[in-house]
Formats: C-alpha cells, sequence, structure tokens
C-alpha cells in the first residue's frame, strides 16, 4: 500500500509518530533487548528519531533488521536502507523519520552510541517486560 506524501505537516508528523510507535514495537515483537529512543526533531536533520536496540546474537540482529523492514515497507509503503547485515555486529535501517541501530550487546558498550547523541537529555529508555 503506497501512502500518499503528507502536504500538512500535522499529516507528515502523525506518519513519523506512527512510525516510531511501529518500530518500537516490531523491535519489541522480535525480542529486541535494552531498547532507547532517541528524540533528535529539532536537534538534528537526518531524522526525528534515533532508535537503539541490542539482539543477542548476530543472527537475532539480522532477522531483526529484515523483519523490520518489511514491515515497514508493508505498513508505511517505504523502503528501506540497510547497512551491515553481511556481518550483523551493527546493522543500520534507516527508514527516512526513524534511524534504527541494531547492535550485538558488545559492540554496542564499544560505541556507546546512546552517549554520544544524548545531548545532555535524559534518555527515553523504552519498558517493555
Amino acid at each position: 500500500m503506497n501512502l500518499p506524501t503528507p502536504t500538512d505537516p500535522s499529516d507528515a508528523m502523525n506518519e513519523t509518530e506512527a512510525l516510531h510507535r511501529m518500530v518500537l514495537a516490531s523491535l519489541d515483537d522480535d525480542q529486541a533487548v535494552e531498547t532507547v529512543s532517541i528524540p533528535l526533531a529539532g536537534k538534528s536533520s537526518i531524522a526525528d528519531y534515533m532508535v537503539i536496540a541490542s539482539g543477542r546474537s548476530s543472527r537475532q540482529v539480522a532477522s531483526m533488521a529484515q523483519k523490520l523492514a518489511e514491515r515497514v515497507k508493508a505498513e508505511f509503503g517505504r523502503p528501506s536502507r540497510i547497512e551491515g547485515l553481511p556481518t550483523a555486529d551493527w546493522v543500520l535501517i534507516d527508514t527516512g523519520d526513524v534511524i534504527v541501530h541494531l547492535f550485538r550487546p558488545e559492540v554496542r558498550t564499544f560505541y556507546n552510541l546512546e552517549r554520544m547523541w544524548a545531548f545532555g537529555d535524559t534518555l527515553n529508555p523504552t519498558a517493555h517486560a
């Protein structure tokens, strides 16, 4: 289903929020670990949100990335750019308004993107049981 490009800024914001919620739900469904959402609107022009999460293995990271890209395409009609899939230590999924970084835990600890992008703000970890 191809959605028309929103012309009203409030429509674009609603679509961005819906995409953000869908990304978080997809990662939760796929049992991502330590998911953190960092709002970037007004701080960076690259996206409105950055989501960082971990998988327990390279196989899980790759699977989460592929499923997320498929879900974004199915629900929003947007292709996602994926980088890092062959090794799946760190996979980047660029959906446009939401950028997702999926890591194996030790790689995530090494790069510590949360600290770099927090801009002194309190991070918004998603609380999932």
